[in-house]
């Protein structure tokens, strides 16, 4: 299947960066760029035969160069948040960078979405594939260990967006890798919020947080509360804006759903679906958790594609990963990657029309 390679700009110490743009069978194409692994565009078909682009983002490079709430990146070394920039591993105790308040967050200040990724390109019969390397320093963002990355996107004629992840490294370390795309649905241009799609995940258990949304090492259950959607529900159906948990996400949800599959398989984590359009999106993966997020800290700041304004809920992640702050809650599952083994994971993302 064709892959199209263009050049997107360049970093501000002059790094060129491409756009690779991934098409299948159906004429449905994803464009990712070797900046930070970015999901820059993924077009999707709806009930009514009209395609649309499904992401958040910018048309541009520069916009991606500046502040923005990690559009469409590859996320490491660590996804999601580490309490106060620090955790001890082999009775050594490591200061990460802190770019969260008093916590680190997504990799630090120069995380995975912001090195431009070595790119190598794969025409298949039934889909297109790209695999980007990355090999980040021991002492990187503080982080201890030489790890070598490699992520496959493929893209199928399904309109499947697949991602694997593959890492090992050199001393022992840890490692949480994740994308982070924001979907709607409706379609980019559509000024429309995400509160109206309806989602099912299928979690029986929460991990819920502080003010500063860190784990209180808490497993809670989701029956009887605003965060169960083990049956498929509207977002503001559900979302009770009086409830401790949806007040410290800033009146929404930010919070990672431990999945009842847990045997690292292949296994279905949600559905989405978008009444108006059709538009519905599944969600596969080997991980063990999901953060669910529904853009509570965009304040419209931001301008967007198509000069589209991202207003708060304008786009929903889900984040397919390992547990937040792990490093330092014994009870949650390791994170430490050590020499000798290869971390490996797999994540699906799978765009039809809704029955």
């Amino acid at each position: 299947m064709p892959i199209v390679k263009e050049p997107f700009g360049a970093t501000a110490n002059g790094i060129a960066v491409e756009r690779y743009r991934l098409i299948n069978r159906v004429g449905m194409q994803v464009c990712i760029l070797t900046y930070g692994g970015i999901v820059q565009s993924l077009q999707a078909i709806d009930m009514h035969d009209k395609v649309a682009d499904i992401v958040l983002g910018f048309d541009a490079l520069q916009p991606y160069l500046e502040k923005h709430p990690y559009f469409g990146g590859l996320i490491g070394r660590y996804a999601n948040r580490i309490a106060h920039g620090r955790f001890v591993l082999g009775g050594h105790e490591y200061l990460l960078a802190i770019n969260d308040e008093q916590h680190h967050l997504h990799g630090g200040m120069h995380g995975f979405d912001k090195q431009v990724w070595h790119a190598r390109e794969q025409a298949l019969t039934d889909a297109s594939r790209l695999v980007l390397r990355y090999s980040s320093v021991d002492g990187e963002e503080g982080y201890p260990g030489t790890l070598d990355v490699a992520v496959t996107y493929t893209w199928t004629d399904n309109n499947e967006l697949q991602i694997d992840y593959a890492a090992s490294t050199d001393a022992p370390t840890i490692l949480n890798l994740t994308n982070h795309s924001y979907f709607n649905l409706a379609g980019v241009g559509q000024k429309k919020d995400i509160l109206h799609h309806r989602i099912q995940l299928n979690a029986s258990r929460y991990l819920p947080v502080d003010v500063t949304l860190i784990p209180t090492g808490e497993y809670a259950e989701v029956i009887g509360t605003c965060m169960d959607f083990r049956e498929q529900i509207g977002i503001e159906e559900k979302m009770d804006v009086t409830h401790a948990q949806i007040r410290n996400a800033n009146g929404g949800y930010d919070h990672a759903w431990l999945l009842d599959t847990q045997d690292k398989a292949l296994a279905l984590a949600a559905v989405v679906d978008e009444p108006v359009s059709g538009r519905r999106m599944k969600v596969y993966t080997t991980q063990p958790a999901i953060q669910f997020y529904t853009g509570n800290f965009l304040d419209g700041s931001l301008i967007g594609k198509n000069n589209m304004r991202y207003d708060k809920y304008a786009g929903f992640c889900l984040e397919t990963q390992h547990y937040p702050d792990a490093p330092n809650q014994p009870e949650f599952p390791s994170t430490v990657l050590q020499p000798g083994s290869v971390y490996q994971q797999t994540t699906i993302y799978q765009f039809e029309r809704c029955d």
